[in-house]
């Protein structure tokens, strides 16, 4: 689905379609982004823009000083006490809520930013058996297994099941990239029934399901088990709420190069089908370093 397909759709304007990031990576903190950003709608829509690029939504384990891609809560718009703090980097969910109204009033559409490759900033840890395995090729085990402490604990404890009552742990994860016991970072592939990495990822590393924390320089990480049902369900769930709740019309979707292609596909045609929003604006961002042949 173009974005202009939801800019026609969603939006007064009939061409010209023009969209704006509106933010960046040092864009100010302290829960102001989100006022500024309402107070700048009626200047930007008489410009001609028609539609804006939304950061995260979302809590981060990095809580208020977070740009949002070390995700902790997808159901946190701002509006829990979580990881110091009631209000994300950009404000609080009301200050959301009216940024999206006031750039509907003004005939501009807005996309989002979605994280839904990896989970940051666990309550606790587990123990669990898993698989170290290569950093350049994800395929290749380093044996034996072991038991592990890896940091995969998500209870929510400041959200108290609103809106979503799951509370994960370490079946709902692939892999980590420490093991808390002995302070050892790597990669660890989570064992188990029915365990693995996706296989409809990029072929880097020979399999790039797992970004590792150590290659983007932030807190410890868990990567989502996007074959597992309850998973599938809170993601599906959360992805329907947030466009009903907020009234936006796309996504921006984080890192798809690491999420199953299928796990993808699924998740946009459940978001359409059942948000009110059959044309729904989708793109992802694929990020390669360098250039790769991957024809064999």
């Amino acid at each position: 689905m173009f974005a202009v397909t939801a800019n026609e759709e969603y939006g007064p304007k009939p061409h010209n379609y023009t969209i704006l990031q509106a933010f960046e990576w040092y864009s100010e903190g302290g829960g102001k982004h989100w006022k500024m950003l309402q107070g700048q709608i009626p200047r930007l829509a008489d410009m001609g823009v028609t539609a804006l690029w939304l950061p995260p939504l979302t809590k981060a384990a990095s809580g208020g000083h977070s740009v949002g891609y070390d995700i902790y809560d997808l159901w946190d718009l701002g509006e829990f006490d979580q990881k110091k703090g009631r209000s994300t980097k950009y404000g609080t969910k009301e200050d959301l809520l009216a940024l999206l109204q006031t750039a509907n009033d003004h005939g501009l559409v807005c996309y989002i930013d979605a994280v839904l490759n990896h989970k940051f900033g666990a309550d606790r840890t587990e123990r669990f058996e898993a698989m170290p395995v290569r950093k350049d090729n994800r395929l290749q085990d380093i044996p034996p297994s072991r038991v592990i402490e890896g940091h995969t604990g998500y209870d929510f404890p400041g959200r108290n099941g609103k809106y979503s009552t799951m509370k994960w742990s370490y079946n709902n994860f692939t892999g980590v990239d420490r093991d808390n016991a002995t302070k050892q970072d790597g990669i660890f592939r989570v064992m188990g029934p029915k365990k693995g990495w996706a296989w409809a990822v990029d072929s880097e590393n020979r399999n790039y399901d797992f970004l590792s924390s150590l290659e983007i320089s932030v807190a410890v990480g868990a990567d989502l088990d996007h074959s597992n049902p309850e998973v599938v369900k809170d993601l599906f769930d959360w992805g329907t709420w947030v466009v009903q709740e907020t009234g936006h019309v796309g996504f921006r979707f984080d890192a798809i190069k690491h999420i199953d292609e299928n796990f993808m596909a699924k998740f946009v045609a459940h978001i359409r089908e059942n948000s009110g929003k059959d044309k729904l604006f989708c793109v992802g961002e694929f990020w390669k370093d360098r250039q790769v042949d991957d024809v064999a």
